[in-house]
């Protein structure tokens, strides 16, 4: 929306638990009659005693007549005895620029504003007196950066997901650990319903997003990622902003468990069919932990002939293949090891069954759909995989490059058009 607003005394409340730059903050401030050209912030109070509204406002950032304000600049101000406050905008030829107000007490663009244009921000607080005190402030932003960072999401529009599918973003360039919490803060999830969820750096060029526990099924969800022209360390910029709109399917899980030697599979909430299979032998067992779905391959084929040890070398063709680890495990059809299936392990740590059974669960399966074996020779690797939900939540949290204790249960945002909650972090 080009003008942002707010209104106290009721607050959104967010239904998510979230972690975020701040608390929406209302801060008492002293008052001139006139901006301050000194770059300072600018304050407005009103120019004579008899008139002076009750409430007052000031612009923090950027300061007044700024120059080389990056293109992602948020527009920081306070208010003071505000029944409504006000934020619009504009570019140099006038018109409205679009933005929303954060929970952090700032206006921030919908997108990343023009680079080496000069804009306008006024900002208007209302008391309970009708009188408005407004102040406006100039900036322009720098020039169109060098070195730029682009940023990419796994995930594209319109697609739909497991109920454990991580959100996946990746970076063409390191991200320095000082500037990813301002990366984090740009980063934003907005589920329906609203589900507690938190970012994760797996690497310094990779971050991704789960719940708490796994996605409710048929969930709606949308997230953005305001790169554009932000400051990511060692002189580079965000290239541009990023959008993602998908959905989740059905909740479906499956279970194997090794004692067994089953897979149950159910599908939001109720047992839909039982398994028999086959897991790894002795030799080379197959990982006990929570894995999810990476990739479906209805025909593929497994070559192994560059394994070291010769007696693991082969090349076969295989069917109704899902990829469970980066270290070459898979769900797929063995109809060589059917007599075997249900009552010992002889694959080469895959799970094994019938190609009538792996033809089913094919096609009740979607990527991010979890799995859990449990009871084999040999844990699951962090990182052997999509393995966020291998996690514990606890440990989850801490990778996350805003600080655990910022989080809040329910944390007090801004009005917003949106209907529904909004989680960063």
């Amino acid at each position: 929306m080009a003008l942002a607003s707010r209104r106290r005394p009721t607050p959104l409340r967010a239904f998510a638990s979230v972690l975020l730059a701040g608390a929406l903050a209302l801060t008492a401030t002293a008052c001139t009659s006139g901006g301050d050209k000194g770059g300072g912030p600018s304050f407005q109070g009103g120019s004579e005693a008899g008139d002076q509204p009750k409430a007052t406002a000031a612009i923090t950032a950027p300061a007044a007549d700024a120059k080389d304000v990056p293109a992602s600049t948020e527009i920081s101000f306070n208010s003071k005895d505000a029944v409504e406050t006000t934020v619009v905008v504009k570019n140099a030829a006038g018109a409205a620029v679009k933005g929303t107000l954060s929970a952090a007490g700032t206006w921030l663009p919908d997108n990343a504003l023009e680079y080496g244009t000069t804009y306008s921000a006024t900002v208007t607080a209302t008391g309970d007196d009708g009188k408005p005190a407004t102040v406006t402030s100039n900036f322009t932003t720098m020039a169109k950066p060098g070195k730029q960072i682009r940023v990419t999401s796994f995930l594209g529009d319109g697609q739909t997901v497991g109920v454990g599918m991580p959100l996946i973003v990746k970076f063409n360039q390191p991200i320095p650990k000082d500037f990813r919490d301002d990366v984090q803060r740009r980063m934003t999830v907005r589920a329906t319903p609203a589900q507690e969820g938190i970012w994760h750096w797996v690497s310094p060029t990779e971050v991704r997003y789960r719940p708490k526990t796994y996605w409710k099924a048929n969930t709606k969800i949308f997230y953005k990622i305001q790169a554009g022209g932000l400051p990511m360390g060692g002189g580079w910029y965000g290239r541009s902003d990023l959008t993602v709109d998908l959905k989740v399917g059905p909740a479906v899980v499956m279970t194997v468990d090794n004692k067994n030697k089953k897979m149950t599979v159910k599908k939001d909430g109720k047992v839909i069919k039982t398994i028999p299979i086959s897991l790894g032998k002795k030799s080379t067992p197959s990982s006990s932990g929570t894995m999810v779905v990476i990739e479906k391959l209805k025909k593929t084929v497994f070559d192994t002939m560059d394994d070291p040890n010769p007696a693991n070398r082969y090349v076969t063709d295989i069917e109704y293949a899902q990829r469970l680890t980066w270290g070459g495990e898979f769900i797929h059809a063995a109809p060589w090891s059917v007599a075997s299936q249900g009552r010992t392990n002889v694959s080469h740590g895959c799970v094994n069954m019938s190609t009538a059974n792996a033809s089913w669960l094919f096609n009740q399966t979607r990527v991010g759909d979890p799995i859990v074996v449990k009871g084999t020779e040999r844990k699951l690797e962090n990182g052997n995989g999509w393995t966020d939900w291998n996690m514990s939540w606890g440990d989850y949290v801490k990778g996350s490059a805003i600080p655990p204790e910022a989080a809040s249960p329910e944390a007090t945002t801004v009005p917003s058009t949106e209907p529904t909650a909004t989680t960063a972090g």
